[in-house]
């Protein structure tokens, strides 16, 4: 859970610096993949966790 949310906030600054760094629009598009990937990843953890009895 720690890797989610270390993941997430460096996905939030990449976009927050590609957004207002002129010039730097590739960081906007890293921070999006990363935070796609992150969620992916999360979602299939956790859809691999057994239903409770």
């Amino acid at each position: 859970m720690a890797y989610f949310l270390l993941f997430a906030l460096v996905a939030v600054v990449l976009g927050i610096i590609g957004v207002t760094a002129g010039g730097l629009g590739y960081l906007l598009i890293i921070g999006i993949v990363v935070l796609v990937a992150d969620v992916t990843v999360a979602a299939v953890r956790l859809s691999r966790r057994r239903p409770l009895r």
